[in-house]
């Protein structure tokens, strides 16, 4: 049985900002992959937006599985205990809400968090830029928005984690939530 569900099917991600609202696109021709990466990073810090890079072949594999396999959830460590996040990829966007405001409240669900990826470098830097946007600021802080990010994609991109991203989409009477929390190496409360 494969998930059917659409979550934030009637949600537009914030109207992401043209690329070349953000920085300017004929100076950054001229600029190295690490440059632009830089850049990039350090004009996000402290924002309620974070800037993260990815090369091109990774955004490829993540865009062929993240079409294949829709949907996750990851655990965000808080305190004492964790939060369980429910994301979407819908590349260029990826969008997280918390697994409790989705079970209550399905595709009216609103994402705390989005991401949107820029190409406009791919082919010429083998860089895709990252843009996060916290929706909302009281649910998750910028260092909680780039680790679940970071940790999402990690999942779409490790060939061994991979495997239970395709369990909770396709077998999802087989997942176990355990098992993410074992590949992060957390505690199963």
């Amino acid at each position: 049985m494969q998930r059917t569900s659409r979550f934030a099917s009637g949600f537009k991600p914030l109207e992401p900002k043209p690329l070349d609202s953000i920085m300017d696109l004929n100076r950054s021709k001229n600029r190295s992959p690490e440059d632009l990466a830089s850049i990039w990073d350090d004009y996000h810090l402290g924002r309620g937006h974070i800037g993260l890079t990815m090369k091109a072949k990774l955004y490829r594999l993540l865009e062929q599985r993240g079409s294949d396999c829709r949907y996750f959830v990851v655990p965000l460590w808080r305190g004492s205990g964790y939060t369980t996040m429910f994301g979407q990829v819908q590349l260029p966007y990826m969008l997280f809400t918390g697994l409790e405001d989705y079970k209550a409240r399905g595709t009216q669900a609103s994402p705390y968090f989005t991401a949107s990826f820029y190409t406009e470098f791919a082919e010429s830097k083998d860089l895709v830029l990252i843009r996060g946007d916290i929706v909302f600021t009281n649910k998750l802080t910028d260092e909680e928005a780039k680790w679940l990010l970071e940790t999402t994609q990690s999942f779409y991109l490790n060939d061994v984690r991979y495997k239970l991203v395709e369990c909770f989409n396709k077998e999802p009477r087989d997942f176990e939530f355990k098992d993410v929390l074992r590949a992060l190496d957390m505690p199963i409360l």
